[in-house]
């Protein structure tokens, strides 16, 4: 399994919780096992939906998936909220770019626990490559898989800072410390490829 003592020791420093595990199996086990009985929202997530874990937390909490449009503002106060990261850098900053801003919003507050589950091929050695990495290929990526019409879907290719009607990069949060009234915030680190 990869070494991921410095991140998770700067992880630490700034507040967060990191775990780490070597796939998505045990890290959808370990999430499984702390979230019960609770209110939990899902954030649009590609790393979450290859994980699986929304009918599985399904099963033994209220679960609110975010491709459900009407969920939206419910999602905002339940007592638990999942989603990932655009870009991680090993500095511990974790960086995440959002078109309508209910994803974003939910990583900063409303909700007591918030997971971020990271797969491998979203960190980065700082936080301008974790920025650069959200910008131009975690955001490029979406936009095609959303069929969305900015110059990045076409190749998927790098953000060409667009001012298109169907732009995604609307909002961008960077956490450098876990904020003051979320209770807990973990970092799931997967030795995987997942996600965008």
């Amino acid at each position: 399994m990869t070494d991921w003592t410095h991140l998770m020791k700067n992880l630490e420093t700034r507040g967060f919780s990191p775990k780490a595990f070597a796939t998505k199996e045990e890290a959808a086990d370990y999430l499984d096992s702390q979230i019960d009985g609770v209110s939990v929202a899902f954030g649009g997530s590609m790393t979450v939906q290859e994980m699986e874990l929304y009918p599985r937390l399904a099963a033994h909490n209220s679960a609110l998936w975010h491709w459900n449009k009407d969920a939206l503002a419910q999602a905002a106060v339940t007592d638990v909220y999942i989603c990932s990261a655009n870009g991680l850098a090993e500095t511990g900053e974790i960086v995440n770019i959002d078109g309508v801003g209910n994803r974003v919003a939910s990583t900063i507050f409303g909700h007591k626990r918030v997971y971020f589950v990271v797969g491998r091929n979203k960190i980065a050695p700082d936080f301008d490559q974790a920025l650069w990495r959200a910008r131009n290929i975690a955001a490029p990526k979406n936009c095609r898989r959303l069929g969305l019409k900015t110059p990045c879907a076409v190749k998927a290719d790098k953000c060409y800072n667009c001012s298109s009607p169907d732009r995604s990069c609307r909002a961008l949060v960077v956490l450098w410390e876990k904020p003051r009234d979320v209770e807990k915030m973990e970092v799931i680190l997967i030795d995987q490829e997942l996600g965008y």
